[in-house]
Formats: C-alpha cells, structure tokens, sequence
C-alpha cells in the first residue's frame, strides 16, 4: 500500500518507520521543511532505541520518505494517517488546531477516483471523529464520503519502547461506520495481527511467549474513548502507589514490598506500581485535562481522575519539601540532580518533574547542578532559562553537593558505585525519587537516605 502519515513528532515518525518495514510505501509529511530536511539526511530528533537504525534502512531501501508537500503525500495514498500533536489548552481541552488544518488539507487533496482511508492515531476528544468526517466531506469538491473512510486507531506507545510497542501490540483497536476501511487497516496491519514479519533493523526478534494480538473492531466514539480511558486508569495507578507510600512513610512500612505483595494479585498486576515523584510526559497530564474537560461539557465531574491529578502534583512538590527537612534552608545549598527526561531511554521533556523540581529549588535559592544520558540538549534548547550547570556524568552532579536528587530511573544510575559518590559529595544525602537504591546498603555505607515511602528504618 501507498501510506501517508501527517506529523513528524514522536508517534508520526515511529508509525511511518514501522509500516514501511512491512513493504508499505510511506510518505511521511510535515510542515516543517527543517525538520523534513534533517529526516532526508537521515538525522532523527527524537531519542528512542532502535528508531535511528529503523529510519536509515527504510530511507535507503526508498521505502521511507520525507515531504513538504501535501499532493505528493495524500494524493496516491490508500491510507492517511493523522498524528499530529494536540497539546493542552490552558482550559484543559486539546488544542485542535493542527488536527483540523490537517483534515482541511487533506480534504482538498484528495483524489476523487480513489478510495482513501482517513486515520486518527492523534488523541482526540470524544466525537472529534464525526467533525473529521464532516470536515473531509466538505472539503471534497463533488461533496458527500463515497470515496473515503474515516477510522479512529489510537496508538499506545510507551516512549522507551515504541518500536517495540509498535510491532508486539497487546491489541489494535479500529473504532469505524465502515467496512470496507476495517477491511483495508486489516491489510494495512495484517503483518502485525499475523506475526508474519521477519526480524526488522532496531527491533529485537518476537519472543516466543508473545500472546495473539488482539483486533478490537469498535465505533470511532468506542475507540476514542478507550484511548483516554486507559491513560486514566494508568494515570490513577500510579498516584494511588503514590498516595499508599506518603501512608507508608507515617506509618513505618516500606512500599516497595507493599507494593509486591498487591501487584502478584493477578486482579491488580505489578506494572505501574513503583511509587515516586509522579508521572510526566505527553500523554497523561493533557489526556487526564481533556477527559475532565469533556466530562464537564457533559455535566459531570470524575473525582477519581480529578485526585489523580492533584496527587502528582503534590508528589513532585514534595521532593524539595523532603529535601528541606533534611538539609533545612536550602539557599546557597548545591543541590546535584540525576535525571531530566520524564522517564528512562527518552530525551522527552514534555511535562518532565524535573523541571518543576529544579524550579523549586532555584526558587529556594539552591546552586542546582544536572546530568541526564540524553536529555541536556533538549533542556538547553527549549529552556534557557534555566539557571543550571550541566554536567558530563552523574559523579560530576554529585561532586561537591551537599545532596544528590535521582530524578529519573536510568540504568546507569542504578549501577552508581556508592563509594565514589561518598567520595565527591560535600554531605552525603541522597534523596531518592524513584526508589532505586537499597536504604540498608546506603545507609550502611554513612549515606542519609530518603526514598519515596520507605521508613528511615526500611531495610
């Protein structure tokens, strides 16, 4: 098939990437020429394992290709996929804009002789398929949809992971009035839905325990909705383990077996369940604003969502406060921080808890210095104004701090010889953020040692 796909961010590229390994011709636009430019050369700007190697391949092979042109990306495709950003308003509603000027040019150029299926992979509100749907009708110079198909798919990459995600899916959902375009995604995916690809540059090889991809065919509003409703409940996971281990701290008891002990229930499962500073990212803050949003418009408000949210608020606001009460006033304080990306193996900045930690502590007047393997670029460019020192490796962070923050759970951080940051620290305090050190060891080396509910006394 002849594959178009709208927006050069994160899940735009690793969708193009993925679908032209399976022999599909991919024509991957955005209005960026910049950004096109670099993608031609080959330079990928997004930091995600495998993806670079996958993009080289299919580049070389003509498989994968690079436009600023619309009538070169949509007029031959079979298929348009749409992902685009939709970032949150200040109303807590995505921002559109894009999404629909998308829609309005794609409507305009496509061609009247051949059948085009319209994808939604961006996250959109509720019922934004209908006003897809009108949009491209409009649009079309001979009116009415006879020769398109509109399809709700959302996408459920973990970034760190996407490309995995991508090829070894725990389902596909297709959310269409159509027929015949369910029809045409079961070909677009039947390599996926199959297991009938070989090995692919970047991906590691199926494992043999992988369960059946499950195909979820639904209504655009079911597939919607199932997008939100599942970064909710992650969402509420999370703050729930947050909100069992700030129990744990007052009560003596270590959330780290806690949380074992419940997630071996098979009715509760052990992922998203390590208790910490709270989640960040693209997806769960401006999916929980928009779903609250919604619900709102609808005449309802969801408590649940609602104290998910203000949860991970307090818990990143936390760390300064555990830092102040071990370290008391922390002007003039040189503060080592380990971890700027929202999670491990991304350069994604995108509603990171660093940044309003490092805010906190430059508002309490700490000297703030900052490692992260991938992400200081990112940081350097999209905020300058950042007064931070970044530094060349985590011993460097910690060299002459009278405390170290672990931010973000990197492996390497994890493998972090104790005895050398003892050695580089002024005081050795390490407030740990995502619970990766072992307090009895820590502790027994002359460390001070908080971790996110663990007792002072947690072994």
């Amino acid at each position: 098939m002849n594959i178009s796909v709208v927006g050069m961010g994160y899940v735009g590229l690793v969708t193009g990437a993925c679908l032209a390994s399976f022999g599909h011709k991919v024509f991957c636009y955005d209005r960026d020429p910049a950004k096109i430019e670099r993608l031609t050369k080959k330079i990928v700007p997004v930091y995600e394992k495998g993806l670079k190697e996958l993009v080289e391949v299919n580049v070389d092979s003509g498989q994968l290709l690079f436009t600023c042109s619309p009538k070169r990306a949509y007029q031959i495709s079979d298929v348009i996929i749409i992902a685009v950003g939709t970032p949150a308003l200040k109303t807590g509603e995505p921002d559109l804009s894009s999404f629909f000027s998308a829609a309005r040019q794609i409507g305009k150029s496509l061609d009247p002789e051949r059948f085009t299926v319209v994808v939604t992979k961006s996250t959109v509100p509720v019922g934004t398929w209908s006003k897809l749907t009108s949009i491209l009708s409009s649009r079309r110079e001979n009116g009415g949809q006879s020769h398109f198909g509109v399809v709700s798919n959302p996408e459920f990459l973990r970034e760190g992971n996407a490309l995995w995600d991508t090829v070894y899916p725990d389902r596909i959902v297709l959310g269409s009035c159509s027929q015949r375009s369910v029809k045409v995604m079961r070909d677009l995916y039947r390599p996926i839905i199959e297991q009938s690809f070989g090995n692919l540059p970047g991906i590691p090889p199926r494992p043999g325990q992988l369960k059946r991809v499950e195909l979820i065919i639904t209504t655009p509003v079911n597939a919607e909705m199932i997008k939100y409703a599942a970064n909710a409940f992650l969402a509420t996971k999370i703050s729930f383990i947050n909100e069992i281990a700030n129990i744990c701290e007052r009560v003596g008891s270590d959330v780290t077996v806690i949380s074992r002990g419940i997630g071996l229930d098979s009715r509760i499962g052990p992922e998203f369940l390590n208790a910490g500073i709270g989640w960040g990212g693209s997806c769960f803050g401006k999916d929980l604003a928009s779903i609250l949003h919604t619900a709102g418009n609808y005449g309802y408000f969801p408590q649940i969502i609602d104290a998910a949210v203000q949860v991970n608020t307090r818990q990143r606001q936390k760390i300064v406060q555990d830092l102040e009460e071990l370290l008391g006033d922390l002007g003039g304080r040189t503060i080592g921080l380990l971890g700027l990306s929202f999670k491990p193996n991304t350069n994604d900045l995108r509603d990171a808890p660093s940044l309003e930690i490092i805010s906190g502590l430059l508002e309490k007047g700490a000297v703030v210095k900052v490692y992260d393997p991938a992400a200081m670029d990112e940081c350097k460019r999209q905020h300058p104004e950042l007064i931070v020192t970044y530094e060349h490796s985590a011993l460097e962070a910690a060299n002459d701090a009278d405390a170290l923050i672990i931010v973000t759970e990197w492996a390497e951080f994890r493998n972090l010889d104790c005895n050398q940051l003892k050695g580089v620290m002024k005081q050795a305090v390490i407030v740990d953020g995502r619970n990766i050190f072992d307090p009895r060891t820590l502790r027994e080396k002359g460390f001070i040692y908080k971790g996110i509910g663990r007792p002072d006394n947690s072994q």
